[in-house]
């Protein structure tokens, strides 16, 4: 069955959280185009004329960490190029979760910075398996033989600074992916705004960029990642040089 036979579709408010009220007390959550933490970047204040998707909806990415899928617990609100998924009849926690993992498998789908935001209705989910229909999820807590060890921290040594006190702070060159593709696979890394997989979204014979330095995607949810090598990256790729010696430890 096709996703928008199973669910309702709503585009995502496009909301930008620089200009929302941050508010760690709040119900509300913000959910942006990440793989980490369920989507969810921050907490925020509701907005009276605007009502959030409700507790219990998918979020899906459509560009970024493109179809990272999540069920969310709580009332949110979105970010750009995310689309909330309202199942048309009652659905298990174990069955949202199991369409969430059919989703993310069709990331492959959208390799070279390609988005979903017309297509994410018309991919094909499996028919529901027997066993997830009845399958109980434990939440009982798990038992471990490692031991917790608590390591102090001289935290009244430590002093605030500013980034631009330690590291020079310049973007990248842009280099599209077709540009790529005419040099060919090879050693390099290109760089994206996602936050997977050290960002990295292939490989290449070409670069722009010197390595040992950090880098910062501008435009998602500020995934920052360390690139040992020679790299060129996409747009919003922003690079932190150190003005000290920096190894990859």
């Amino acid at each position: 069955m096709k996703i928008d036979e199973l669910f309702d579709l709503s585009q995502g408010h496009s909301f930008e959280l620089i200009n929302m009220s941050v508010d760690p007390a709040s119900f509300v959550r913000f959910v942006a185009r990440t793989a980490e933490n369920n989507g969810v970047v921050a907490r925020v204040k509701t907005i009276d004329a605007v009502r959030p998707f409700p507790a219990g909806a998918i979020s899906v990415a459509l560009g970024g960490s493109v179809l990272s899928s999540f069920v969310q617990n709580a009332p949110f609100y979105t970010g750009f190029h995310v689309m909330a998924l309202i199942p048309k009849k009652k659905m298990r926690l174990a069955e949202k979760l199991f369409y969430c993992h059919c989703i993310k498998m069709n990331a492959y789908r959208y390799s070279y910075g390609r988005q979903a935001n017309k297509t994410l209705k018309n991919i094909n989910l499996p028919p529901l398996p027997r066993w997830a229909r009845n399958y109980q999820i434990d939440y009982s807590p798990t038992k471990t033989r490692i031991k917790r060890q608590e390591l102090p921290l001289k935290i009244n040594t430590w002093r605030k600074f500013k980034i631009g006190d330690l590291f020079d702070v310049s973007g990248t060159k842009t280099t599209k992916i077709r540009d790529l593709e005419e040099y060919g696979a090879g050693e390099f890394p290109y760089i994206t705004t996602q936050a997977v997989d050290n960002a990295v979204a292939g490989y290449y014979n070409y670069s722009t960029e010197k390595g040992n330095v950090l880098v910062i995607d501008s435009a998602v949810a500020g995934f920052c990642s360390y690139q040992v090598k020679d790299f060129s990256a996409s747009d919003h790729v922003e690079k932190l040089r150190p003005m000290f010696l920096l190894n990859k430890y």
